[in-house]
């Protein structure tokens, strides 16, 4: 019967209430589910080091350019006159639409990607715009084989179809028609003188940023093309000839 006697000694002894002074025993409860504090500070440093890469890499891509632009418009050799004034601030392209002479709609923002020599008149083309188009046409021509970073644009102000006989010499521009009001919130002629009056540069950004003298004529021609090797050389290291791709549709 010894067995029955230690059973029942241990039964005793387990019911008995713990023993004054003796410390109590943690309760055995585990808890699931959290992940260790040091895989979250992971994750929290894992973040901070990609923002870290992104704002690098941005930096890096700006480099050029920022760079270009410092050149040209902050490190000047004293003396060094433009012929063309430089705007201040820079205005960019503005978003609205456009429409080709076959009447296909475009944003006007798809001229980026090259530099630009524009001229804007009414469809008809009097005198001066007739000579604003042929200065366009050879100062491109003029540029030998960087001629292929500057794009000439001639912008119609108004619904009418350019005479006929433009059309073999516009061969090589780009023309759009825009509305006269939109185009006058962009570019702006100097004091006294008229929109149509100028030929104005703008960069591959979409950035207006110098418009030529209203006295430009073949006599002053060369000197707007200096202008523009200067900015072409300014920017070799970031603009190629042609515009960049597009990007492909998210899916």
């Amino acid at each position: 019967m010894s067995g029955f006697n230690s059973s029942d000694a241990s039964l005793a002894s387990a019911s008995r209430p713990p023993s004054e002074g003796a410390a109590p025993q943690p309760l055995g409860l585990s808890v699931h589910g959290l992940p260790p504090a040091g895989e979250a500070l992971q994750a929290v440093q894992r973040t901070r080091s990609g923002r870290w890469q992104m704002m690098t890499l941005l930096l890096v891509c700006a480099a050029p350019v920022i760079a270009s632009y410092f050149t040209y418009y902050v490190i000047r050799p004293e003396g060094r006159r433009n012929f063309g004034e430089l705007i201040q601030p820079q205005k960019p392209l503005p978003e609205i639409s456009a429409q080709t002479l076959d009447g296909k709609t475009v944003p006007l923002a798809s001229l980026k990607g090259q530099w630009l020599l524009v001229s804007a008149s009414g469809s008809q083309c009097d005198t001066r715009c007739q000579e604003h188009l042929y200065l366009q046409r050879q100062l491109r021509e003029s540029l030998g084989r960087e001629k292929d970073r500057l794009d000439w644009v001639w912008l119609v102000t108004d619904t009418a179809a350019p005479p006929a006989a433009l059309a073999s010499a516009l061969a090589q521009a780009q023309v759009l028609r825009v509305d006269a009001q939109a185009l006058a919130a962009w570019l702006e002629p100097a004091a006294g003188q008229r929109l149509e009056d100028h030929l104005y540069v703008v960069d591959p950004l979409g950035h207006w940023m110098m418009r030529m003298p209203a006295s430009l004529d073949k006599a002053s021609a060369a000197k707007a093309k200096s202008d523009l090797e200067r900015l072409l050389r300014a920017s070799a290291s970031w603009d190629q000839a042609g515009r960049p791709d597009p990007a492909p549709p998210l899916r």
